[in-house]
């Protein structure tokens, strides 16, 4: 009887049960549905974003450079050799047989040292026209050596000229009537005055000794003809042996080259520069040697030859050179070590411009109207016409376009255009 109640009651809880049980289910299978809508839509939204981002344009790498002002050097810079600057070559006076010299390159000799001796050859020594030739040589000797007087007068009033205008021009300067520059185009003047002078005396000596071998030569057409005696050559000056091209011993005709001397603490450097480039090099220009073996060394031009000649270059290209002859402003102890013939690097500076703004030569290009950079601004491309001034290897003088601390792309490639997104490597 108890039991009866208590299956009526339970019953209806069964019902309710399984109403909530499969209401349960529903909301789970609802909410699988969603949650997996959800995903694929999420999936959908990520792989469009994917193709999004992986399509749009993005930023270029290119390298930078700041616009800034500073220094700019315009130079001319080419591969020069030294060379001693009065180089006597003593040659043989007439035909004959050349003993062996000893001398070697680098030895010192004193003036009027003998320096070769030749033998008489058998007939050349003998024969009439032999003779008349060395009558010749020995006017012309004779005529060399008045010239060489004459030369010798022409210099020392040139240098007393230049003295004068000197002292005249340090008064003028002292006064502040001139400029100070005036001051130094006057020294300048008056130290190559001084050299020519110089120079002119060692041609004088040439000269002189020229005409005693060569009187020497014909009076041994005399009775010392039939003798065996040697014939001296003697040094025309005292200085170093630079080279022995007739070292051995053999015959030699008349004006043979036997050996060469020169002072080697006396040396100019001949650099030869494109033509284009000579006509923009002035006699003073300050010039910078580098690269000889040692620390840089100051120079300056002192003449730029008024002829040029015809040149092959590495490429096969004929070109126009010009030689320029570079005289050195630094005392002998800093380059006591170059020789003759050594190889140096010259900067020949022909414009110095200060405080200008200046972007790297790789920056400016060509374009339809004149010269064009490209400018970083707000991360993209800026085509920015250009007015260039002064360019050196390096850098280049911006007139008009830019601003000091603009950014440009240097050596911007086809990518690089107007609009596009740069960001700096």
């Amino acid at each position: 009887m108890s039991t009866t109640p208590s299956l009526s009651r339970t019953t209806p809880a069964t019902g309710t049960d399984a109403v909530h049980v499969q209401a349960a289910k529903r909301r789970a299978r609802t909410r699988r549905r969603w949650l997996g809508r959800a995903a694929w839509i999420t999936v959908g939204v990520a792989g469009v974003a994917g193709l999004v981002y992986a399509w749009r344009p993005k930023p270029i790498p290119v390298d930078l450079a700041t616009v800034s002002r500073g220094d700019l050097v315009v130079s001319v810079d080419e591969v020069g050799k030294t060379r001693v600057r009065d180089r006597f070559v003593v040659s043989a006076p007439l035909a004959g047989n050349l003993m062996r010299i000893e001398l070697k390159p680098g030895d010192k000799v004193l003036g009027d040292a003998v320096v070769a001796r030749l033998a008489p050859m058998e007939a050349p020594l003998l024969d009439p026209r032999t003779r008349a030739e060395a009558v010749s040589r020995s006017e012309a000797a004779s005529a060399g050596e008045r010239q060489s007087r004459a030369a010798i007068e022409r210099a020392e009033l040139a240098s007393k000229h230049a003295a004068d205008d000197l002292e005249r021009v340090r008064h003028l300067v002292a006064s502040g009537s001139i400029a100070q520059d005036m001051l130094t185009n006057a020294e300048l003047e008056a130290r190559l005055r001084k050299e020519e002078l110089a120079s002119a005396r060692f041609g004088a000596q040439v000269a002189t000794h020229e005409a005693t071998m060569t009187r020497a030569a014909l009076a041994r057409f005399g009775a010392a003809a039939a003798s065996r005696e040697g014939f001296d050559v003697s040094a025309p000056i005292a200085g170093t042996v630079l080279r022995v091209p007739a070292q051995s011993a053999g015959p030699v005709q008349p004006g043979a080259p036997l050996l060469e001397l020169g002072d080697p603490s006396a040396i100019e450097i001949v650099t030869e520069v494109l033509s284009a480039d000579a006509v923009r090099i002035l006699p003073g220009a300050r010039v910078v040697l580098e690269r000889w073996g040692g620390a840089p060394l100051n120079a300056h031009v002192r003449r730029v030859e008024p002829s040029g000649f015809t040149r092959l270059s590495a490429l096969g290209v004929e070109e126009q050179r010009v030689p320029v002859l570079v005289d050195l402003d630094e005392p002998r102890e800093k380059w006591a070590t170059l020789g003759d013939g050594y190889r140096v690097e010259a900067r020949i500076v022909i414009e110095e411009k200060r405080g200008v703004l200046r972007v790297p030569l790789g920056a400016v290009f060509r374009q339809a109207e004149g010269w064009g950079v490209y400018r970083l601004e707000e991360g993209r491309a800026k085509l920015v016409a250009v007015t260039l001034g002064a360019k050196s290897d390096v850098d280049v003088e911006i007139v008009k376009g830019l601003a000091d601390r603009d950014a440009v792309v240097v050596h911007p490639g086809e990518k690089v255009k107007e609009g596009v997104k740069l960001r700096g490597r």
